[in-house]
C-alpha cells in the first residue's frame, strides 16, 4: 500500500521498493517472526501504534497495525490522496482508493486527504512539499493554502525529522525549486532561514552542476549540499540535531560564498593565504561553492580539483612533520606547525616543485630560509 502502490501506477517502481504493508493485529509480533523465519532484522518503530520494520534480503518492509474498522478507514487517516492506496495480498484483490488519489494522479496532483490529517503530525505539511517535487506533482491549492496556514506547526517536530525531509527534497533533480517553495510558505522560519535564500536557490539545477563539468557522483553528493547550505546557517543544521559534518559544512560554504559575494574575480581574486585556507577548509568539497560563483573559471577549477597531485587543489606540505624536524634540529611543537603551513604554501603556488628529485632540496632551502627570516 502507499507509496510503492503510488508509485507503480506512475511508472517510478524501483526492482526493490520500500514496502508498507497493513494487517489487522500483531504487526511487532509478525515482524519479529518473520526476521527469525527468514534471517532478517526487525526494528521497532512506534511500540505504541505496533509498527515495525522488517529487514530481509535487500528488502524494507514495515508493518503496521490496521487504524480504524477496516483497512478503507485506515487509508482516510493517511497524508495525502496519493499515499492513501492499497492493494489487498489475497488472490484477485482490487485497488482500493477511498480518498480518490487515482483520479489525483491521473490530474498530476497532490492532495491532502484533509486539513486534520496533515495536522495529525505537522511533518506532512513539508513531506506534502518534498513530494510533489519528488514525483513531479503538483499541490491543488487548498492542500497548499492548509500548508501555508499551519507552515508554524512544523516546529513542534522533532528537528531530525524535518532535516531527513529537506535532505531528501535537496536530493531530488528539483529540489532547488522545492526548498524554495517551503521557504515561501513559512515552513522553515522556525530555524533562522534567510528568505533571501530562495534567490539563489534557483540557480542550482542539474544545469549548473552539468555546466561545471560534475560527474553524476559528485553531483549526486555536493548539488544537495549546496541547496542545503544556501538554505539553512550552521547554527539551523545544530537546531535541527544535523550532524557536526554537516553543520561545518554549511557554516564554511556560507562564510566563503560571503567572502565572494561580488564573484567577479573567482577564487583568483583572493590573496595567496586565504586562497590557501579555502582550498583547505573545502578540499573536499571545493564544487559545491563553485556551484554559485559565476561560471568563467568554474569549471576549468573543477578539473583542477579532479587532479588529486594538484598543489593548490588538494594543498600538502612538500614534507611531513617528523622529516622536516629531523633534516632541522626542531622539536614539534608551534614552531614547525607554522613552517610546515608556510612550505605548503611556497608548493600550492609554484615556488617549491609539486614532486620530482629536486622537491625535498627545495623545500629545505625555503625552510631554512624562512628559519633565518624568523631569528633576524
Amino acid at each position: 500500500m502507499g507509496g510503492a502502490v503510488r508509485d507503480a501506477l506512475l511508472g517510478r517502481l524501483r526492482a526493490r521498493p520500500d514496502l508498507d504493508l497493513v494487517v489487522s493485529h500483531g504487526a511487532i509480533r509478525l515482524a519479529r517472526d518473520l526476521a527469525r523465519q527468514q534471517g532478517g532484522t526487525c526494528v521497532v518503530l512506534d511500540a505504541e501504534r505496533d509498527m515495525a520494520r522488517l529487514v530481509l534480503g535487500g528488502w524494507t518492509i514495515d508493518l503496521a497495525r490496521q487504524q480504524g474498522p477496516d483497512l478503507s478507514a485506515d487509508l482516510q487517516r493517511r497524508d495525502y490522496s496519493a499515499n492513501a492506496l492499497a492493494l489487498p495480498l489475497q488472490a484477485g484483490g482490487r485497488l482500493l482508493d477511498p480518498t480518490g488519489g487515482l483520479d489525483d494522479l491521473r490530474r498530476g496532483q497532490l492532495v491532502a486527504v484533509s486539513e486534520a490529517n496533515l495536522l495529525d503530525d505537522p511533518l506532512r505539511l513539508l513531506r506534502g512539499v518534498r513530494l510533489a517535487w519528488e514525483l513531479g506533482l503538483e499541490l491543488d491549492a487548498t492542500s497548499l493554502g492548509w500548508i501555508g496556514c499551519h507552515a508554524e506547526r512544523l516546529g513542534e517536530v522533532a528537528g531530525e525529522r524535518v532535516l531527513a525531509e529537506l535532505e531528501r527534497l535537496a536530493a531530488s533533480s528539483e529540489g532547488h525549486q522545492g526548498l524554495a517553495q517551503a521557504l515561501s510558505l513559512g515552513l522553515l522560519q522556525r530555524w533562522g532561514t534567510d528568505p533571501a535564500a530562495g534567490v539563489p536557490l534557483a540557480d542550482l539545477g542539474q544545469a549548473a552542476a552539468a555546466e561545471r563539468g560534475l560527474g553524476r557522483a559528485d553531483t549526486l553528493r555536493l548539488l544537495p549540499l549546496a541547496r542545503l547550505a544556501t538554505l539553512l546557517p550552521g547554527a539551523a543544521v545544530r537546531q535541527l540535531r544535523g550532524s557536526r559534518r554537516l553543520e561545518h559544512s554549511c557554516s564554511r560554504l556560507r562564510r566563503w560564498w560571503a567572502e565572494l559575494q561580488d564573484g567577479s574575480a573567482g577564487l583568483d581574486g583572493l590573496g595567496e593565504a586565504s586562497r590557501l585556507q579555502l582550498q583547505q577548509e573545502l578540499e573536499g568539497e571545493l564544487p559545491a561553492l563553485l556551484l554559485r560563483l559565476p561560471l568563467p573559471g568554474a569549471r576549468e577549477a573543477v578539473l583542477h580539483w579532479h587532479d588529486p597531485d594538484h598543489p593548490l587543489f588538494h594543498p600538502r606540505p612538500p614534507l611531513n612533520g617528523e622529516d622536516l624536524g629531523k633534516a632541522l634540529g626542531l622539536a614539534a611543537g608551534p614552531q614547525l606547525g607554522a613552517l610546515l603551513h608556510y612550505l605548503c604554501l611556497e608548493r600550492a603556488f609554484g615556488r617549491i616543485p609539486p614532486a620530482g628529485a629536486g622537491q625535498r632540496d627545495q623545500a629545505l632551502l625555503s625552510a631554512r630560509r624562512w628559519l633565518d627570516s624568523r631569528r633576524g
